[in-house]
């Protein structure tokens, strides 16, 4: 089996500008088959060069790498469940409009919440952000529709550290101790692994290992919606134990559960499942992918994606936000790659 077609996409798309440095992996549930990794942590001719060991801001991976797996976690304990009321969960969650919404809605993204929120910019630390957050103007009747929403997400985390009694990045780190330590929250390794994100105008700096979200930055780097480090076989590592729980009980929960968190919500016009994003022919994953598969991406210039029935996980990470988020060649390649991927698998 060989990669060759893969190789070349990337590394031409470095040389043209698309990033500076991305590392890739393929593997199955028995574990990698390809790793590849291209570029230098930034564009100057003297920066490191990628390797499988570079660390990546892995944005919104945290969805589901971590705040989906906590939720999963916590509903097989018995400690919330998809039908729980949101009210129930946040004091602050209250008005008529919004009473009726469910844990479910905030995890296919069909709460009424709308895209994004600039609070960094007004609010810092959890007691601040939580009562606006709480209080926005919902956009639409919850359950009509689906607008992937952050704000959700990061009242999610507040919700399962209260039900966990404990914060997000403890709660997670158990998860993690046995099965992927390295991926982590607020990053303690070598600075110097760790690939850089944008020259960041509020904070004055180009970021390396402080997450370049400025809402999980204004709390503090721990958020229910970005704020995750890791690499590419970190990354790979989860997406192994995601295959697992298919098939057999493990430390993510059942294969019912995690089937139940695969399965498409049926919110019209949305593709979302429970946290997750599953396959279409339009998205990051290209056109190969079995319709079953689920997977998410980072607005750094991450991604994975899980494929149960053909055993096959894409990790694929970059930082393609370095020097400027003005820079959107790489997602226009993502799906020429897993296409590249899927063909290769194929040949043998």
């Amino acid at each position: 089996m060989t990669f060759d077609t893969v190789h070349t996409l990337l590394t031409d798309a470095q040389a043209d500008g698309a990033f500076p440095a991305a590392v890739v992996e393929v593997g199955r549930a028995t574990g990698p088959i390809w790793s590849n990794a291209v570029g230098r942590l930034t564009f100057d001719e003297g920066a490191s060069p990628a390797t499988p060991d570079t660390i990546f801001d892995l944005a919104s991976l945290t969805k589901v790498i971590a705040t989906t797996s906590i939720a999963m976690r916590q509903m097989a304990s018995g400690r919330l469940g998809l039908e729980t009321r949101f009210a129930q969960l946040l004091p602050a969650w209250r008005s008529e409009d919004r009473e009726a919404v469910v844990v479910r809605q905030v995890l296919d993204h069909s709460s009424g919440l709308p895209a994004h929120a600039r609070l960094w910019e007004r609010a810092q630390g959890r007691g601040e952000y939580e009562p606006i957050l709480a209080s926005l103007p919902l956009e639409y009747a919850p359950g009509s529709k689906s607008i992937y929403s952050d704000p959700g997400f990061i009242l999610l985390g507040f919700a399962l550290a209260d039900a966990g009694g404990a914060p997000l990045d403890r709660q997670f780190a158990a998860l993690a101790r046995d099965e992927f330590p390295g991926l982590t929250f607020l990053p303690a390794q070598d600075r110097g692994r760790i690939a850089p994100t944008e020259r960041d105008p509020w904070r004055g700096r180009v970021l390396q290992g402080e997450v370049h979200d400025e809402n999980a930055a204004a709390l503090g780097g721990v958020a229910g919606h970005a704020g995750l480090f890791g690499t590419a076989a970190d990354v790979g590592a989860f997406a192994r134990l995601v295959l697992r729980t298919f098939r057999e009980e493990t430390a993510l929960g059942a294969p019912p559960a995690m089937a139940l968190f695969a399965t498409k919500t049926g919110v019209p016009g949305s593709s979302r499942a429970l946290g997750w994003d599953t396959m279409l022919p339009t998205s990051s994953c290209g056109t190969r992918l079995s319709a079953s598969a689920i997977g998410h991406t980072g607005f750094t210039g991450t991604s994975l994606w899980i494929d149960r029935e053909q055993d096959l996980y894409v990790v694929l990470l970059s930082n393609r936000v370095h020097p400027t988020r003005a820079n959107d060649a790489f997602v226009r390649l993502r799906p020429r790659v897993h296409d590249a991927i899927a063909d290769a698998i194929a040949r043998g």
